[in-house]
């Protein structure tokens, strides 16, 4: 009996089942979309952590020889050991392990080690690998969030589509009331109304279910695509290939199946519960609540009744009438507003603060940049060849070190001694004697003519045999990083200065001491792409190679690398930019291996990652948003039999089809205008409170503030709401609704 009713019901009432089938598509579609684009992030993640860490699982390191290589390669949960030549050295040998079942790897690493003979810490593991493969290594302190990460948004989007879909078969099942009311009153049992209207569920969904599984898995191919296509114009940009196992599809299908089953579960259980006497009367219609106010009254809204009238205090009366069920549409549009706007806001902020400490800082400093791996800069043989080259302006061969300096007291500047002296300013102890200073003292080493530059730029004669101090100490006392202000660090009549290894300590510290001849004092400095002025209060030195290569072994801790700094001829076209880095690669990469970047296609790489990362945070935007803007549609067009009613009895007393369509263009308003002025209020006090913590001028935001874009958003969402109540607004038109208060069908 029920299943022929259910049958009949379904081919008697197709218009009825319009919002559950849109919701159900919209929610297969959403979960199919996400799993698959987050199991191809996940095949990603392993394939670049294998191109930057290596595929190998485990890693042994000690004295080992070709027996235990043997003995390794027999134990019965190893796919293959061998040797790593790159890293085996002094240390020993380094044996990379690979092994066939991955949940095992700490349990049979250590019986590796044992078997070797070789103590626990010999063994090393492959982290974040392995937490890809979701196997936790003990003695792992790194927080490996991605995986929870996807499998949280999956959790959060299948809740929120529940709530969305649960409101579609609500509204249908409450429809519904009187009908099953008189089933119930002729024996029909609890269970058997669950039964049907959860069969009803199942047959409505299951194309639509279909469908949206196929429909998300061609979007997130065609997001996988556009990504490719962004990341193939970026430098170093990597390809993602696209797959999607069978597995997937069937956990996909089965959390669509769940996500149905609990949305139509809820209402069901709900409605089944009912006695005969409460469905007979139908309870089902828009009901303002009254509360004890002294007296019973009812709720009114004064600031749409002022504004539109009789029609804005209906408006008014349904929304909150229907405010639990619109819950979700509020929460959805209030999340999907306020992260829309904050992220506009976000990426506005970053890119002032990037351009006042990047880009605009460093414009004059460089245009290309050339990073000669492991060479020091005594073995770079190359400078003069780049010097030549046509389209260089100018060019500095440099390598940076780490030394420390002892700085007495008597050294020290009368504005830094006014204003507490270094001490006050950093609460570095005293290294020896009284008011002696041990300071970080980064060194630049420049070539011998890059050096002679310099000392021109500052106006001294040309000396090989000493160095150049740079006196400016950031007063963080009375300026912030943003807008800095400096104060000389030391005397500028200072003539030499003493420094010693900084990773020397007791007597080797004594021992590593060189003092050399300061050959000036100056707040200018060669342009570079370095930061100077750090938190730690470093006195930084230039130095010529010439005189490195004297002290270098006692001071050491030079970086592995050296550095190439261009200046180009033509500084404002890309293609030129483009060709002139070609050309300095084509110079120095026949005899170094070298990483190169230039100025303007920095610039544009970090311009197209800001707006891929703008695109994917505004997708989740956009998905939260249409998240609220289904749950409006499932409501307007489900609710036809209540608004019926409802507007039956107000066009009774004089209310004509224009006040309709006013009255649901108010709704829409209220639905929309509700949440923009929430978030709005929130965006207005995170923006000034990153501002504040950004230290920027809020006039330069203010100038800048992605207005359009968050006004074209909330113009989107709005149109889609309206769209939602005029269709729902069109078909009540269009009723006889003197005959829809006796007729007992949806139409």
């Amino acid at each position: 009996m029920w299943k022929n009713y259910a049958k009949d019901y379904i081919k008697n009432n197709r218009t009825s089942g319009i919002s559950i089938m849109a919701a159900s598509f919209i929610a297969a579609l959403f979960l199919s979309f996400l799993c698959c684009l987050f199991y191809n992030f996940w095949l990603d993640g392993i394939e670049g952590t294998k191109l930057e860490d290596g595929d190998w699982h485990g890693r042994i390191t000690g004295e080992i020889s070709g027996n235990d290589l043997a003995a390794v390669n027999h134990f019965a949960n190893v796919e293959k050991a061998v040797v790593n030549e790159e890293l085996s050295g002094e240390q020993g040998t380094v044996m990379d392990v690979y092994f066939s079942n991955k949940k095992t790897v700490y349990q049979d690493m250590r019986a590796l080690v044992n078997i070797l003979g070789l103590p626990e810490d010999a063994a090393d593991y492959n982290y974040q690998l392995l937490s890809l493969y979701f196997v936790r290594i003990p003695g792992d302190d790194m927080p490996r969030l991605l995986m929870p990460a996807y499998l949280v948004i999956v959790v959060i989007m299948c809740f929120s589509l529940i709530l969305v879909i649960h409101n579609s078969f609500a509204v249908s099942m409450n429809s519904r009331v009187h009908q099953f009311g008189i089933f119930s009153s002729i024996g029909a049992t609890p269970g058997q109304i669950r039964a049907c209207l959860i069969q009803e569920a199942l047959v409505r969904a299951a194309v639509p279910i279909m469908a949206g599984i196929l429909s998300g898995i061609v979007f997130s191919f065609g997001t996988v695509w556009g990504m490719n296509a962004f990341a193939k114009n970026l430098v170093g940009g990597r390809q993602m290939s696209y797959s999607c196992h069978p597995f997937l599809l069937l956990l996909v299908l089965i959390l669509s199946i769940l996500t149905v089953l609990v949305s139509a579960w809820l209402p069901a259980r709900k409605l089944s519960r009912l006695t005969p006497l409460e469905s007979i009367r139908g309870t089902d219609e828009l009901q303002l609540k009254k509360r004890r106010m002294g007296f019973w009254v009812k709720k009114h809204s004064p600031i749409l009744s002022t504004l539109f009238g009789m029609e804005g205090e209906i408006a008014g009366n349904a929304i909150k009438a229907q405010r639990k069920a619109l819950r979700t549409t509020s929460l959805s549009l209030t999340l999907a507003f306020f992260g829309f706007m904050t992220m506009q806001c976000f990426w506005t902020l970053s890119g002032i603060s990037t351009n006042h400490t990047y880009f605009e800082k460093y414009q004059d400093a460089w245009d290309v940049m050339v990073t000669v791996k492991d060479t020091p800069i005594e073995d770079f043989t190359l400078a003069k060849d780049i010097r030549e080259l046509s389209g260089v302006d100018s060019s500095v061969v440099y390598q940076k070190a780490e030394a420390v300096c002892i700085l007495p007291e008597e050294a020290q500047s009368q504005q830094l001694l006014a204003a507490g002296g270094l001490e006050a300013f950093s609460g570095e102890p005293q290294f020896s004697g009284e008011g002696a200073f041990q300071v970080k003292a980064p060194l630049v080493i420049l070539d011998d003519e890059s050096f002679g530059e310099f000392c021109e730029q500052i106006g001294i004669a040309f000396r090989l045999d000493g160095g150049i101090v740079l006196n400016r100490l950031w007063d963080s006392e009375n300026s912030n990083f943003r807008y800095p202000k400096y104060i000389p660090y030391v005397k500028d009549d200072m003539e030499t200065i003493v420094l010693h290894n900084a990773a020397a300590k007791g007597d080797r510290a004594f021992e590593s001491m060189t003092e050399i001849p300061v050959l000036a004092c100056t707040q200018e400095y060669p342009l570079l792409r370095e930061e100077y002025e750090k938190s730690d209060f470093p006195l930084v030195e230039f130095l010529p190679l010439s005189l490195w290569k004297e002290i270098k072994r006692q001071i050491g801790g030079a970086e592995q690398d050296a550095y190439v700094r261009v200046l180009a001829n033509d500084r404002t076209e890309p293609d030129a930019m483009n060709m002139l880095e070609d050309e300095i690669m084509q110079v120095v990469s026949r005899e170094y291996e070298v990483e190169s970047e230039n100025r303007i296609q920095e610039r544009i790489d970090n311009d197209k990652m800001i707006g891929g990362y703008e695109l994917i945070l505004g997708a989740f935007c956009v998905l939260l948003a249409i998240i609220g803007i289904a749950h409006v549609f499932s409501h307007t067009l489900g609710f036809l039999r209540q608004r019926k009613r409802e507007f039956a009895r107000l066009q009774s007393v004089g209310l004509t089809p224009a006040g309709i369509r006013k009255i649901f263009c108010i709704e829409a308003l209220v639905i929309v205008g509700r949440p923009v002025l929430i978030t709005s209020m929130l965006t207005i006090v995170a923006v000034a409170l990153m501002i504040k913590a950004s230290y920027l001028d809020p006039i330069e935001f203010i100038k800048v503030a992605p207005v359009l874009p968050i006004l074209a958003f909330i113009i989107t969402v709005f149109g889609f709401v309206a769209w939602a109540y005029y269709l729902g607004g069109k078909k009540i038109l269009k009723v006889n609704l003197a005959d829809a208060l006796r007729d007992d069908t949806m139409m």
